[in-house]
């Protein structure tokens, strides 16, 4: 039987099937968590949709959150969320297990969270900065281009 073995999950699809294990939901994501986990969950998904208007989107096994660029993410994992926020500086706390530089402009700081009480200041605090650091970030960065600054080169035609 022709097909393929897919990629990402490894499952065999047969030449014409149909095959998307790359796209998912918040639901199937968060299906299977504890208690615990799902109100921890429940409590970071509103205290950032409190920030204000932003994008909150499933994508393989993180949920995304972004405005023009995504400022944090969450991967459900089997006993515990983990946060990847992206700050313009890097956080020095007991808190945050990993820490790396993501770009130019920004470090990416992994926490782990347990339970919903975890869900409060510092952790809340680092999601508004992380926020509010993306709009400025986007408001940096120019849509459109202007003029280009060098001269073109002149043509000389020769008679």
């Amino acid at each position: 039987m022709p097909g393929r073995e897919c990629y990402h999950c490894k499952q065999w699809i047969e030449d014409g099937e149909e095959h998307d294990c790359w796209t998912t939901t918040e639901a199937t994501l968060t299906r299977e968590l504890s208690d615990d986990l799902r109100d921890a969950w429940e409590r970071l998904r509103e205290t950032a949709v409190g920030f204000g208007d932003q994008r909150i989107y499933a994508s393989h096994k993180s949920i995304m959150f972004s405005r023009k660029s995504c400022y944090f993410f969450v991967r459900p994992k089997r006993n515990f969320l983990e946060l990847c926020v992206f700050l313009g500086r890097k956080l020095k706390a007991p808190q945050v297990r990993r820490s790396d530089r993501a770009s130019k402009s920004k470090m990416y700081h992994i926490i782990h969270i347990k339970h919903r009480d975890e869900v409060e200041a510092p952790i809340t605090d680092w999601l508004e900065e992380a926020y509010e650091l993306s709009d400025v970030l986007a408001s940096r960065t120019s849509p459109a281009r202007g003029k280009s600054k060098h001269k073109p080169k002149s043509r000389r035609s020769s008679r």
